[in-house]
């Protein structure tokens, strides 16, 4: 009791001691904010004409190297101060993701003398110059440094081929709009490589191309693709499909390849009514080298898809349904844009919260044009369907999270991996806004006694004048107004309860009000399996819970499925099923073995260092998502989902 009382005494004399010596306010600075340092935007002309040469011809090591001359803008010349920005917020990535960080050896000269700049400290993508009297031009020299593994981003630069991508390599500005920027861009390329893009070349000496004189917004929604092996296709007056291969041997499409190319765009200018372009570019890449990509343009699209595309033709679908969504975007997010995903330049941030109709619709679109131009088959279309349909289903997160949120995910989540999607959800306004869409058809189509259809929402508020490839924005207030013009029906309440509030599942009424019902198999459909064959995996999400990557890996586990209940989590390797060494057909064989049962299957599992035993209750046996015609009396034998994937074109 006294060596306490001691303590205690110690301890209040030093509680003492620190009062005494704590004065009687503590400091406390005030906020000064940051001052705006970058000048305000005009929609006025630039005073001169932007040039801008690359040199693409390293590809062995992935480095392109810039030449910029920028007219000095009179205001910059009085003040002695010029700011330029490298491009941040860009169209169709719904997000910053400027790779600013691979800008190297930045220098800028002015009449032979070095200029000494600074980086903004607010807006990193921001430079600020200070330039002598008089001076006219300044010259921008840097290199981009591209990724040569994945790990550091997209890889850009292959050994056959490579994507030059203006905004990578190029500054503009600050303080005018993009539109109102001349530009003249020259790029040398390999020798021997051909090259394509929506812009036009001015003239070509060997490898070296000047393009047209454009505008910088034009400039950076013009990609190139360029590669050592190469096709182009004319697919019609207006369309061209341009191919780049790792190989020859991969570049061999037939005739019967092309043509549901050459139907693809028809069936597409039927659809909307019009082609807001005076020409459009596939540009496609046949690749493992090069990163994958599929990615919207006004006049172009760059698609990454493998290199079977063309030989591997009748193993599957593959990534067939990538051209006509990206084909889709030209009318529904490159033409009609959501306001306030339209920005005056590269640096203004985007908000997403329509990409539910940006990309949801087009996501629709897109499967039913592959289906009426047969790059998809009906059967591989219904399959889609399924899979998307079971697959938004999973995702038990929408009972906290609303579709609307998932619009921000591009910017929260940079598209990274997640330990727990299903729970955490990703960006499922893609294929949730697929299913309603569907549903929003079929609703037009029950309503008006099948005399409308969603089809006349689009060509009423996609389509526009042939060859306007300008920019019409809206607002989600003029979505429901076309809709109610279409077909009258509460198409507010619709979009609110589906879009703005959690749910309890996925939107499937468009399924059974097209004629079929989702349903569970224990055989994977041709979808199903091209699709795991692109993305390296094992779908058995709905078979336990558990998606597997290579070597037995645990590539995702489903919130709340029998596998998270066993206690699994994705990293986790798999070493034996039942006691059985692993392999992929051992737990497809355990899952299998074990339905009906009263048992549980026995995964056991290396975590780091540590091994241990997860039991998971599933008897279910193997499942996999597939679609059921609704027969019987009453029932229309040629439902919506039958006419709706119908070619509208000979």
């Amino acid at each position: 009791m006294r060596l306490v009382g001691i303590l205690g005494l110690i301890l209040a004399l030093n509680i003492s001691t620190m009062a005494a010596a704590m004065p009687d306010s503590l400091s406390k600075p005030d906020y000064v904010p940051p001052q705006e340092t970058i000048p305000a935007l005009q929609d006025i002309a630039y005073p001169g004409t932007m040039t801008l040469a690359v040199d693409a011809t390293n590809h062995e090591q992935g480095i392109f190297r810039v030449t910029q001359t920028i007219p000095v803008t009179p205001t910059a010349a009085e003040t002695g101060r010029f700011t330029l920005l490298y491009p941040e917020w860009l169209p169709g990535n719904h997000a910053p993701r400027g790779e600013i960080e691979k800008v190297a050896g930045l220098e800028f000269t002015a009449d032979g003398q070095k200029l000494s700049w600074v980086r903004d400290d607010v807006d990193v993508f921001a430079f600020h110059l200070t330039i002598p009297e008089n001076v006219g031009t300044v010259t921008a020299s840097f290199q981009f440094v591209s990724a040569t593994t994945s790990s550091q981003g997209r890889i850009v630069m292959a050994p056959s081929m490579l994507n030059l991508r203006w905004h990578q390599v190029s500054l503009y500005p600050a303080g005018y709009y993009v539109r109102q920027i001349p530009v003249v861009a020259t790029a040398i390329y390999p020798d021997g490589w051909q090259a394509a893009s929506a812009m036009r070349p001015a003239s070509r000496t060997g490898s070296t191309v000047v393009y047209q004189e454009t505008d910088y917004d034009t400039l950076v929604d013009s990609p190139v693709f360029a590669g050592q092996y190469f096709q182009a296709h004319q697919l019609t007056g207006r369309v061209h499909l341009n191919i780049v291969s790792d190989d020859a041997k991969f570049l061999k499409p037939e005739k019967q390849h092309i043509a549901p190319h050459i139907k693809l765009v028809k069936e597409a200018e039927a659809l909307f009514g019009s082609h807001p372009y005076d020409r459009y570019d596939f540009l496609l890449a046949l690749t493992e080298d090069m990163g994958g990509i599929g990615l919207e343009h006004h006049r172009s699209s760059e698609n990454g898809v493998d290199r079977e595309y063309f030989t591997g033709w009748d193993s599957g679908p593959g990534r067939r349904n990538l051209l006509p969504h990206e084909l889709t975007h030209a009318w529904n997010g490159k033409y009609r844009r959501p306001q306030a995903m339209w920005t005056p330049d590269f640096r203004q941030p985007m908000r997403d919260s329509l990409l539910w109709v940006y990309e949801g619709q087009t996501q629709f679109w897109g499967y039913v044009l592959g289906a009426r131009s047969g790059l998809y088959s009906k059967q591989d279309t219904l399959d889609a369907f399924a899979a998307i349909a079971a697959g938004i289903d999973q995702r038990v997160g929408r009972s906290w999270r609303p579709l609307i949120d998932t619009t921000h995910d591009p910017i929260i989540a940079a598209r990274g991996a997640k330990p727990w999607s299903s729970w955490q959800r990703a960006e499922d306004y893609y294929n949730e806004g697929l299913l309603i869409w569907l549903e929003a058809d079929q609703i037009i189509r029950r309503e008006s006694g099948g005399k409308k259809s969603l089809e006349d929402f689009a060509r009423g508020f996609f389509g526009g004048r042939n060859g306007d490839w300008g920019v019409s924005t809206y607002e989600q207030a003029d979505v429901i107004a076309e809709l109610a013009k279409v077909q009258p029906y509460d198409w507010e309440a619709f979009i609110e309860e589906r879009v703005h509030r959690t749910t309890a599942e996925a939107p499937k009424d468009g399924l059974v009000l097209g004629g079929y019902r989702l349903i569970y198999v224990d055989t994977p459909s041709a979808y199903i399996l091209a699709n795991d064959k692109r993305r390296k995996q094992i779908d058995l999400s709905h078979s336990g819970g558990l998606i597997m990557g290579s070597k037995g890996t645990i590539k995702s586990v489903i919130w709340d499925s029998p596998a998270f209940r066993a206690g699994l989590k994705s990293g986790l390797t798999i070493s034996a099923v039942n006691g059985k060494a692993y392999s992929d057909e051992a737990l497809k064989q355990a899952i299998e073995d074990n339905r009906g049962g009263e048992g549980k299957i026995d995964i056991f599992a290396k975590n780091g260092d540590a091994y241990h035993n997860f039991m998971v209750d599933h008897s279910d046996g193997l499942r996999y998502p597939a679609l059921e015609k609704i027969t019987g009396e009453g029932v229309d034998q040629e439902g919506g989902i039958d006419r709706l994937l119908q070619s509208k074109t000979r």
